[in-house]
Parts: structure tokens; sequence; C-alpha cells
């Protein structure tokens, strides 16, 4: 089994993190340049940074934020949000992002991923995939976009997988569902698609016992390990997540 990441995840609006339940009703999680050391420090291995508002308020990701995180974190930032066009991921691939996630643009421009690859290379473009239960698809997920506002028709699992054959080198599926209730990652979506995928898979949505994180992996199938609101609000730290890990056979690294 491959070595487990941790990614903790800056969902940003008006400047400041925020957190959320299914995508709603949001409150303060601080200062994102301030999160984003702490995390560094306390061991995280990836950070992820999501403009959350820029596709529904129909504009670009915030190069200032991506710039100001960047500065002050040496491991790999994702960034999301608003990105719809090959220039949009120069743009925030030169204001310091090491990977760009891509949602909605993809999905109504299935051809920019194909793009962004031959461009940038896999190991850059991520396909975020938010997915909501559904039982008239084939795999019983509909994907989302427009920050959770929008079904598109489309099935969650074969989108991954035209997503895989489009060059996309990561795919970080998010259940809406589950989105902050801290109730467990959406094991069924996210190993639907862990399946049917070879390219790394992100858990993401749900995380808020130990015991979720070592589920994402061995039942959800994982690579890596997203959370926010049990980093955000210090429910637990990441190095007590990795010790956890490792505590049950799980391969980590940067335990501090």
């Amino acid at each position: 089994m491959a070595v487990i990441k941790i990614m903790p995840c800056l969902d940003m609006k008006n400047g400041r993190v925020v957190k959320g339940i299914n995508f709603v009703n949001l409150r303060d999680a601080g200062d994102p340049e301030a999160n984003a050391k702490f995390y560094q420090d306390e061991g995280a291995d990836e950070l992820a940074m999501l403009d959350i508002a820029a596709t529904v308020e129909n504009r670009k990701t915030r190069l200032e934020w991506v710039n100001n995180v960047s500065k002050v974190i040496s491991i790999p930032l994702t960034v999301g949000g608003g990105i719809g066009s090959l220039s949009d991921i120069e743009q925030v691939l030169e204001a310091g992002a090491d990977r760009v996630s891509m949602n909605s643009a993809a999905v109504k421009n299935p051809d920019l991923i194909k793009q962004a690859v031959k461009a940038k290379g896999p190991d850059k473009i991520i396909i975020a995939i938010d997915g909501k239960r559904n039982d008239s698809m084939p795999s019983g997920f509909e994907v989302v976009v427009s920050g959770g506002t929008i079904p598109v028709g489309i099935d969650a699992v074969l989108w991954a997988k035209q997503c895989e054959e489009y060059g996309a080198g990561m795919i970080l599926p998010t259940s809406m569902d589950g989105d902050g209730t801290l109730e467990g990652y959406d094991l069924d979506f996210t190993r639907a698609i862990s399946d049917a995928v070879s390219v790394p898979v992100i858990a993401s949505g749900g995380a808020g016992e130990l015991e979720h994180f070592y589920d994402g992996v061995v039942k959800g199938g994982a690579d890596i390990l997203l959370a926010a609101s049990v980093f955000h609000f210090r429910t637990f730290s990441i190095g007590q997540v990795k010790e956890y890990l490792k505590s049950k056979g799980l391969e980590v690294l940067n335990i501090r």
C-alpha cells in the first residue's frame, strides 16, 4: 500500500477560511496564511485551497490569495475554484500553486482537461468531482457543479473514468451529502471512484473521527485524505491523525 498523505483544505471566501455543512451555513475558520503555515508545521503533506464562491459569482480565483499562501509554505499547494481556461491555469500556477483543481469548467468543456494535460502534464491537473446520491444514475451518484448548486445529469463514476482517459493525474471526489457533517467520508462514493480509476484518489467530505481517516484508506481506497473542519477547529492535530494511521499499520510521513 502507498504512503498515505494528509491534505488540510482551506475553503476560501472574502479572503477568509470558512467551513460549512453540505456546502452551506458557512462560519469563519481563520486567516489563510496563518492556517497554511500552522498545518505545514504540524506535518501536513499537502495543502488544498478552494475558492468556493468563484464559480457561483462568475469570477476567477483570486490570485493574491494563492500568492500569499504559497509564500508561507513549501509543501505542494493545490488550488481550485473558478478555473475555466488554460490562461487561468497558467496564472494560478505562476501565482505559486503546484496543481490546479477543476470541476465545473471541466464538466462544461471536457476538452479543457486534454488541453491542460498537454500543456502542463498530468501531475498538475486534478479533477474535482462533487457528487450527490441519485438512484437514477448507474452508480447511484450524480455530478453537481457550481459550488454544489446545479446537478448536471452525469454519472459521477463514469465521469471519473472519462477524466482519467483525458489524462487527469488525480481525482478529488467530494460527497455533498457528507461535506462538513463530521460523520465520515462517503465510503461508497469514494470506493466506487477509486475502483474505477488507477490514478490517485483524494477522499474528501465528512471526516470527524480518527477512524474515518483509516476507513477512507482501507474501505474507500483513497491515497490522500483531505479534511477541513477537524483541523480548523482543532478537534485533532495532523500528528494525531498520522499516529493513529501508523498504529493501524498504514505508512505515513512527517509525524511531528
